[in-house]
């Protein structure tokens, strides 16, 4: 098949990548020309494991522009793989993809297009299928399908994530076109459902929400347990075990973050409340999200007292290990948070510092290793799980910190080998 994807962000390049992979001709579009020159050049501009591997390998079977017109007329099915970032009120922002679907109709005109595809891959609430037919049809009035077919990637494992899904959605209102759409994924084994176009759409935004329901879950049983004295993680380990339950998403900390699950939750919220339907459940989410946040800081200040002149380490910028993504990074808002009680910040992270650099303000400053930010450092707060912090000389940081704090806000580290060592440790819940 001849497939186009719009936006060449982590979603479009890594199903792009994928796809050529299953055999297909693609091409992959975006406004943004620097953007296609690097990979024009062979440059991939995001990190993800393994994508620069898979675009090589399948590299005669790719090409990029930066020209709409090009994008429709090599393909079939155009896959609107655009970033729906959340707009103030919390709704998802869909003028990229408004955007596109206005472009789609006048090219479709233009080439004199018989029977598109267009297939929604971005996340985007219930009803945004039936929009796009109607900005299509503004230009074009041939024949043309909407198909939702919604991404379940994970940062950091997005790459195996395409390749080997544990499920693929098709969503629409035309049979004929959602079967042409499951035909992409001819070689993959994994199980397709196939729905209507608003459950698809639903059924992305559900999933999301659920995951960061059970985040906040563990981060609110994590409270109490510091309370009564019990320990989290095995807490964890303990109903983790029950099928019913899983063991996925139970792990403590300083809560969610990262491009989709903040957006997406209070997208889901926001668009509940524009329905007409109160979802309390969701609201207690991102309640218990942002405390937890609050809670690392609040650690710092009962240690410390005056934040005002102490200087505090911020291990990991990322909003999780494995990538340099910093959208929605808890360690950014925690920095935020301390430097508004004045105190000095120093940053470490192995991938995300150039990322963090563009977000963080010029009072920040950002060190090549650990070591050498813990020099006179008052508290240490580990913000990203990265295993390497693990394998860190901590005699040696505890041995130049001015006070030995450790606030670990991933309970990454052993608390009775950080104490044998004579540092002041406090995880999350344990």
């Amino acid at each position: 098949m001849r497939l186009s994807i719009i936006g060449a962000g982590y979603v479009g390049l890594v199903s792009g990548a994928a796809f050529a992979e299953f055999g297909h001709d693609v091409i992959i579009m975006d406004i943004d020309r620097e953007r296609i020159a690097k990979l024009q050049r062979g440059i991939v501009p995001i990190h993800e494991p393994g994508l620069d591997r898979l675009l090589d390998k399948n590299s005669d079977r790719i090409s990029y522009t930066s020209n709409m017109e090009e994008a429709v007329r090599e393909a079939d099915i155009h896959f609107i793989c655009v970033w729906t970032p959340p707009l103030e009120d919390g709704s998802a922002d869909l003028s990229a993809v408004r955007a596109v679907a206005r472009e789609l109709g006048k090219q479709f005109v233009k080439l004199k297009v018989k029977t598109p595809i267009i297939v929604t891959k971005s996340t985007v609430p219930v009803g945004t299928g039936v929009a796009i037919q109607r900005l299509v049809r503004q230009s074009y009035k041939g024949d043309f399908s909407v198909v939702s077919n919604p991404e379940f990637l994970r940062e950091s494992q997005a790459v195996a994530d395409m390749l080997r899904p544990d499920r693929i959605v098709v969503g629409s209102n035309d049979p004929d076109a959602a079967k042409t759409i499951a035909g992409v994924y001819h070689d993959v084994n994994a199980p397709i459902i196939m729905t209507d176009l608003a459950t698809a759409e639903m059924i992305k935004y559900a999933a999301n929400a659920f995951l960061a329901t059970k985040i906040s879950f563990i981060n609110e049983v994590a409270n109490i347990c510091e309370i009564v004295g019990a320990d989290v993680e095995r807490v964890a380990e303990g109903i983790g075990h029950d099928p019913r339950i899983g063991k996925a998403f139970l792990k403590a900390g300083m809560g969610y973050g990262g491009s989709c699950f903040p957006k997406d939750v209070r997208a889901l919220h926001q668009f509940s409340n524009a329905s007409g339907y109160d979802f309390k459940l969701l609201k207690s989410v991102i309640e218990v999200n942002e405390q937890q946040r609050q809670m690392i800081v609040d650690k710092v200040n009962k240690h410390l007292k005056i934040l005002n002149g102490k200087n505090i380490l911020v291990l990991g910028l990322a909003f999780k290990a494995h990538t340099d993504d910093v959208r929605e990074s808890g360690a950014l808002d925690i920095i935020e948070r301390l430097q508004i009680q004045g105190a000095n910040i120093t940053a470490f992270d192995p991938l995300a510092l150039l990322n963090a650099k563009k977000k963080l303000n010029d009072l920040v400053i950002l060190v090549g290793n650990a070591h050498e930010g813990a020099v006179g450092a008052d508290a240490i707060i580990v913000a990203t799980e990265w295993p390497d912090f693990k394998e860190l000389d901590w005699e040696r940081i505890q041995s130049v910190m001015r006070k030995p704090l450790i606030i670990d806000g991933r309970n990454l580290l052993d608390p009775s080998e950080m104490r044998k060592l004579k540092f002041i440790y406090e995880g999350v819940g344990r």
